[in-house]
């Protein structure tokens, strides 16, 4: 996933005790001369040499993250083959996106965020650090209990948002028989909710919230977050 790639570049340049090397490093994995990636970045080769020969200080969060997007737009430009090479694969599809949070998020305000109620007697005390939307029909066709963990990105401490939910038994069952177990469980728009996943919600304890928003409404607002 594209965001476990960014987080691996940016964690190294972080964590380098040479992050102008590791910048270096990873420009010649992309392979883009510092003239085409000084260009991407709106500044000039100098610039771009300074920080690889670490004549300038380290860089900060902001250049990181515009190094690492030109980057990656321009392996997408071709083809993405760096990024195939370096593992980044496609979601199982039911996957309709996932994030993780930059800082934790407290579930009540997310589900204010998202117009959400909750539906089951679970305390919602609790953080949340990522999140992952499924369509809820592809999702339990397509994904098996091997590549249930895809699911989960980096933490389980996410709140699973299903779409296209008509009655919410299937996704409280598949989580109900599987190990790993989210922080929480959101219905974008759905139908009735039938009690039974109300009470798969009670007994193992995750919040189980409504919002009447359509799945792409919801998805803008948590990229909001």
């Amino acid at each position: 996933m594209e965001i476990e790639l960014r987080e691996k570049m940016a964690g190294e340049v972080v964590l380098s005790p040479h992050p102008g090397r590791t910048l270096r490093k990873w420009r010649e994995d992309f392979g883009i001369s510092q003239r085409d990636l000084a260009k991407r970045l709106s500044t000039v080769p100098s610039v771009v040499s300074d920080y690889e020969s670490e004549r300038r200080a380290s860089p900060g969060a902001a250049f990181i993250r515009r190094f690492i997007d030109a980057l990656l737009q321009a392996d997408g430009q071709n083809g993405g083959r760096v990024a195939q090479r370096l593992g980044l694969r496609p979601h199982s599809d039911g996957i309709v996106g996932m994030r993780e949070f930059a800082v934790a998020i407290p579930l009540k305000a997310l589900a204010e965020h998202l117009k959400a109620k909750p539906v089951s007697h679970v305390d919602l005390h609790r953080d949340i650090h990522g999140y992952t939307l499924l369509d809820a029909p592809r999702a339990i066709l397509s994904i098996d209990a091997s590549r249930f963990v895809e699911v989960y990105g980096w933490s389980t401490q996410r709140v699973l948002i299903f779409a296209n939910v008509r009655f919410g038994r299937s996704p409280m069952v598949a989580i109900r028989a599987h190990p790993m177990k989210p922080a929480a469980v959101l219905f974008a728009n759905p139908g009735r909710i039938d009690p039974l996943a109300v009470r798969l919600s009670e007994v193992e304890n995750i919040p189980l919230l409504s919002t009447a928003l359509g799945p792409s409404e919801v998805l803008e607002r948590v990229e909001e977050l």
